[in-house]
């Protein structure tokens, strides 16, 4: 497998079949364009994008720089292989070049395969959390 930084639209657009919904191409251009903002793309041998990984720089006055990984994703097909702990130590890496304080994901906690490979890539566990949200209607 053959990790790289996503630079462009279409290679975001290429591994939409990795995401929750089809990619846009205006929030694609928006995402590369934001600072802090970076997507990791994991190929097989044959081109194709068989995972991703998301993550955000966050700066707060007390905290200093800290990367949340905000969503990783693998092909069916290609789990179980090691790409998604590939991917979290390519993004945990990069955020040690960067110089953040720490990185952390949050996941839910019935979702052993990405507990086992965060726990794997050498993330421990802080205790319980909770995340409330809010939805906005489009437009």
């Amino acid at each position: 497998m053959d990790v790289r930084r996503a630079t462009t639209v279409a290679e975001l657009v290429a591994a939409q079949h990795l995401y929750d919904g089809p990619a846009r191409h205006a929030w694609a251009e928006r995402f590369l364009a934001a600072p802090g903002h970076l997507m990791l793309i994991g190929y097989a041998d044959d081109g194709f994008p068989a995972g991703f990984v998301t993550g955000i720089e966050m700066v707060h006055p007390d905290k200093g720089v800290e990367m949340c990984l905000y969503e990783l994703s693998v092909d069916e097909g290609h789990r179980r292989r090691g790409l998604g702990l590939a991917l979290t130590e390519a993004l945990v890496a990069h955020a040690r070049e960067l110089g953040c304080r720490g990185a952390w994901v949050p996941v839910d906690t019935d979702n052993e395969p990405a507990l086992a490979t965060y726990r794997a890539a050498g993330a421990v566990d802080e205790g319980v959390f909770a995340m409330l949200g809010w939805t906005f209607d489009e437009g």
